[in-house]
Order: C-alpha cells, then structure tokens, then sequence
C-alpha cells in the first residue's frame, strides 16, 4: 500500500470536510431546504467572484461554461479575438468556430503572456470585434495573462473581454467588477476544492446587454432562464445537488480560514516557494515572466521522456503531477499547488522530483530544491503561534 498525493491541476483534492457534506442524504432540488444551499452557494460565489451580478451555476464543466460564455452572448457571423497561447487558448478558438463566429487569433509563444499592445493592435485592425477570449491563468503553460490590461482596452469598446478563469478564480485577487471583466467562468475542480461537475458563470451588466441580441444556439446552457430561476433561489433545470452542497461548504471553510485574502496570500506563498524549489534544481521554468499561481511549469533536461518520467512519478513514488498538452508533451512536467494545497504539498511535489530525476541519472542535490523552498514557505505561519 502506498498513500498517493494529487498535485495535478484538476482534479484537485476535496478536503475531507467538504466530502462528508457531500456524502449526506440527497434532498430534492425543489424544496425549501435546498433553496437555502442553493442561495448560500449563490452568495460564496458572488463574492468569489468579486461582482454585484448574480453567479450561475451550472452542471457542466469548466468547458461547458465557456460554450455557454460565447453561446449567450454574441451572434452568428460575429468576429471575436481569441489570446492563443496553449491548450485551452486553442479551445476558446474551437468553441466561437464552431459556434459560426469569425475568429482572429493572436498566436502567443507556449509559455509567454500576451502583449496587451498585441490585442489593441488587433482591435485598432478590427474596430467590428465584438469580443476577446483569453485565460486568466492558462494551465497547459502555467502562464499568467495581462487580464486587467486586456480589459482597459476593450472597457470604452463595444467588445467583451471574456475570460476563462478556470484556474485564477480562487487563486489570484482578481474582482470581476473592478478589473472590468465581461464574463467569467470558473469550474468546481480546480481552486474550489470539488469533484469535477460544476461550472460558474458571470456576465456584467454589459455582457447582458449583449446577450438580448444574442442568436447563438441554446437550450440547456440558456443563462437569462437560469438568471431569472436563480432570484427565486432555484435553477432552471436540474442541479448538480451534492455538488452545491459541497460548495457552500467549500465557502464556510475559506470563512473560518480568514476569508479569500488569505486563499490568495497561500497561493502566493506556495507558488514562490515551488519556483524557488525547481529554479534549485537546475530546472528552467516554463513561465518565468509571467508564471501562474495555480502551478509551475518546468522543462525537463535533455534527454528524459516526460511521459516515463510522470508515469514513474505516479506509479512508482504515488505522485500524480501533470505533463505537457499538445505541443509540449513529453517536454515538461506541471506541479500543481491550488485549492486545498499547502506547503508539505509543495515539498512532497519537490522532493519527488529530486528523486525522479536522481533515479533517471540526472546529477541533482538531493534536499536542495527543499531547502530553497522553506524559507518561502515559512512566510505562512507567520504571526502564529
């Protein structure tokens, strides 16, 4: 028997608390009893989200908010400018395609941020794009985009800045309202600390103006039904019971915890300490000017097939970390430090990588990369006791 420790990016673990909620006797979705979680959950979720607009929740996952995203707010034939700088980048790509949308791509470098000066020459090129598409925090290549930047450009627009935020909600202070975000969607997997199942989506006030001329195709993801259910604390359809359940918990928890600036001030603290850690090791970051919270990104020496190498992670050592997509797979490996982490994740994550790659004849300091993520990560216990 081996414990196993999950330091992927999603599926995150779910803390013990959170599950037993979870595990309680179902109760039907249309009575008084749910309501109240359903409102509860309603409420966690619009101050997550940092935003005076109600917060959808939707059974789906975080892809299923992002075709709702598109599909409730802009019309066939529509040009939109899509932030293309990995995986989920070539997937917004995907969705407004095939939704019959006019797509212009700004091809970003796999591992750099966007160049706000890019997207405004973008729009300057085409003043008729109705929307931009991009990550918050774009987990294949644990990069960290411009997002307030982006949303300076299109705020005095008649442009959406739609943002799939699946791995920064919950990770970077990043309030809807204030930043001047149009839409955004997060799902329950990531730094919310559930199962998969669970997408949230916001629109400002804006985007709902844009969604009353909207003609995209809906039926299930249709969110102006699901806004008008949710002020009678009920949803359209079916939803995802244990799942809200769960998140209401999830909510009370990062309340006794010391509220969402700690989650932040955490996140802040674990993704320091792991770039320290790795940088230690000799290994290259992915990401290193504008590096997400939510994981870190490292190339592999020359020579180690990063399929193997996660394989023996896993399977051997009981650590499941994540690899490369696409273009990068077999390249890198991605350790996760997001929603129900802390700092012994991070040194497990560190030390099974000085011992993965000690055992693959890569020539490493065994403890190094540990030791230059203390200090960082004693910065969490300061003033305690």
């Amino acid at each position: 028997m081996r414990k196993r420790h999950l330091l992927a990016p999603g599926p995150t673990p779910v803390p013990p608390e959170v599950l037993l909620a979870m595990a309680a006797p179902i109760i039907h979705h249309r009575t008084p009893q749910f309501s109240a979680v359903f409102r509860e959950a309603a409420e966690g979720s619009r101050r997550l989200f940092g935003t005076e607009q109600p917060v959808l929740m939707l059974a789906a996952t975080g892809t299923g908010g992002m075709e709702a995203a598109v599909a409730n707010t802009l019309r066939r034939g529509d040009r939109v400018i899509v932030v293309r700088g990995g995986k989920f980048g070539e997937r917004w790509a995907e969705i407004a395609s095939t939704m019959g949308l006019e797509v212009t791509a700004i091809d970003v470098e796999w591992g750099r941020a966007v160049d706000p000066d890019d997207v405004k020459r973008a729009l300057e090129q085409h003043p008729e794009a109705r929307a931009v598409l991009v990550q918050a925090s774009e987990t294949s290549t644990t990069v960290l985009h411009p997002v307030a930047e982006l949303a300076a450009l299109t705020r005095d627009r008649e442009c959406l800045l739609i943002v799939d935020g699946i791995t920064s909600v919950g990770v970077v202070d990043m309030p809807m309202d204030a930043t001047g975000i149009d839409v955004l969607v997060t799902g329950s997997q990531k730094a919310l600390m559930l199962p998969p199942g669970l997408a949230l989506v916001a629109l400002s006030e804006k985007a709902w103006e844009f969604n009353r001329s909207s003609d995209l195709p809906r039926y299930y993801f249709d969110l102006a039904k699901e806004r008008d259910n949710l002020a009678k604390d009920t949803s359209a359809y079916t939803p995802a019971v244990s799942m809200i359940v769960g998140l209401r918990r999830v909510y009370e928890l990062i309340e006794e915890g010391g509220g969402f600036a700690e989650v932040y001030r955490r996140h802040d603290i674990l993704a320091r300490a792991a770039r320290a850690g790795v940088t230690a090791l000799g290994l290259r970051l992915l990401a290193p000017d504008s590096p997400s919270p939510a994981a870190t990104g490292v190339w592999l020496p020359e020579g180690i097939d990063g399929g193997k190498f996660t394989k023996y992670l896993r399977d051997v050592m009981g650590v499941t970390v994540a690899g490369g997509q696409a273009k990068l797979k077999g390249k890198i490996v991605r350790l996760a430090h997001i929603g129900y982490a802390d700092t012994f994740d991070v040194i497990v994550g560190l030390a099974a990588l000085e011992m993965a790659l000690a055992h693959v004849g890569t020539t490493v300091e065994r403890g190094r990369g540990c030791a230059a993520a203390q200090p960082i990560l004693a910065e969490i216990y300061q003033g305690e006791q």
